[in-house]
């Protein structure tokens, strides 16, 4: 077998739908197997891959066991040549394991491979290639210095800048929403780290390779919708949970530095100073029209039906659609695009052709009834059901 693809599952019911929907479109061509592990979710999570997906191997774990262990778990299963770590709150193209085990069979010393991240809005994230967080360059991530000297190398490092987003290359760290690997690698490093603290066990993973002389890459041919992405709130509970990400680095990998302790402490104080002034995320407007984008003419009209009460809807052809200035004239607007009738693969394209401030997706999976996405990177997604 040549891939095996984990997705480590836990109340996102209706991502994991979505998700396990795209890897089975891009799999069609490859030797491969889908494993769910589920971490014992409270939703109808484990019920809804039972009922429509009964031939992916499911593992339903008895207790959240978090990350790094649930992924272990399903990797002891796996029987492929490679093994792919992704998220279920994620889509693939149709042809992103076909474009990235060809890059990754032409590759000597492979370590591990990410590929091109952009959040529910179409923007890039730049945690799709970052560099190792040494205490420098951790300090330049938490005053934002890799901001303000993008292109000097001193400050750049943390996002691994030296790449540009449409860049194939070696970087130091990729991020756990996918990671592509041999199975034997994953097998001599034993996996994740199961005592690591949240947002460190994929910097582990990734700098252990390269301690075995391993090539990590950024792979830029392919592109995948991580709807959390930089989701999680940059609050202080965040950075807690960061300093704590990088202390564990460092005492395992690393000298344990006072110097780094303190700076880092007091980049948090700093960090949650201003969250006080800046106040919380503002809540997206609502669009004032929805563009559905379908060869369905009856769903468009049931969509209609759903949506009518809070705004007019539209329905336009292809050649408007991909034309912005034809389309939004400076408005709200909301697309929903059709899976039945194209391709995941163009939704993402579409997603990241016509990101705009004031222009919202969703994608409606073939073969469901809800619409699925994401409205800022703030967001965790949400999702309305047309039944």
């Amino acid at each position: 077998m040549q891939l095996s693809i984990i997705i480590l599952n836990y109340n996102v019911r209706y991502f994991l739908e979505q998700c396990v929907l795209s890897v089975q479109e891009a799999i069609t061509a490859i030797d491969a197997e889908i494993i769910v592990v589920d971490n014992n979710s409270s939703d109808d999570s484990v019920l809804m891959m039972q009922e429509k997906f009964p031939d992916v191997k499911l593992i339903q774990n008895k207790e959240n066991f978090g990350f790094p262990k649930g992924n272990n778990i399903g990797f002891r299963q796996a029987k492929g040549k490679y093994v792919c770590i992704l998220n279920p709150d994620t889509v693939v193209a149709e042809d992103t394991f076909v474009k990235i085990l060809a890059f990754a069979e032409r590759q000597h010393n492979l370590g591990i491979i990410g590929c091109k991240l952009i959040d529910g809005t179409g923007n890039f994230l730049p945690e799709s290639k970052r560099g190792i967080p040494s205490p420098w360059i951790a300090f330049t991530k938490i005053f934002g210095l890799y901001k303000l000297f993008p292109k000097s190398k001193l400050f750049n490092q943390y996002y691994a800048q030296h790449l540009s987003e449409n860049e194939t290359g070696k970087v130091a760290i990729l991020v756990g929403a996918f990671m592509l690997l041999e199975s034997r690698l994953y097998q001599e490093l034993q996996g994740f780290d199961e005592d690591c603290f949240m947002y460190a066990d994929d910097i582990d993973l990734s700098y252990r390779a390269l301690q075995k002389g391993k090539h990590n890459f950024y792979f830029h041919e392919t592109t995948v919708i991580h709807y959390k992405g930089e989701s999680t709130v940059k609050d202080e509970k965040y950075m807690k949970r960061f300093q704590e990400a990088m202390n564990f680095f460092y005492e395992k990998h690393f000298k344990k530095s006072l110097f780094f302790s303190f700076f880092i402490q007091i980049g948090t104080w700093f960090f949650s100073f201003v969250k006080m002034f800046q106040g919380k995320t503002k809540t997206a407007a609502s669009p004032e029209n929805f563009i559905f984008y379908s060869e369905n003419q009856k769903l468009s009209e049931k969509l209609a039906l759903v949506l009518k009460n809070k705004v007019r809807f539209i329905k336009f052809p292809e050649e408007k659609l991909v034309n912005s200035s034809l389309v939004f004239e400076g408005k709200r607007i909301e697309i929903i695009l059709d899976n039945e009738s194209i391709s995941f693969k163009k939704c993402i394209k579409i997603i990241e052709t016509l990101k705009d401030k004031k222009v919202t997706f969703k994608i409606l999976p073939k073969n469901t009834h809800f619409i699925i996405g994401s409205n800022s990177k703030n967001d965790r997604g949400e999702i309305l059901k047309i039944e």
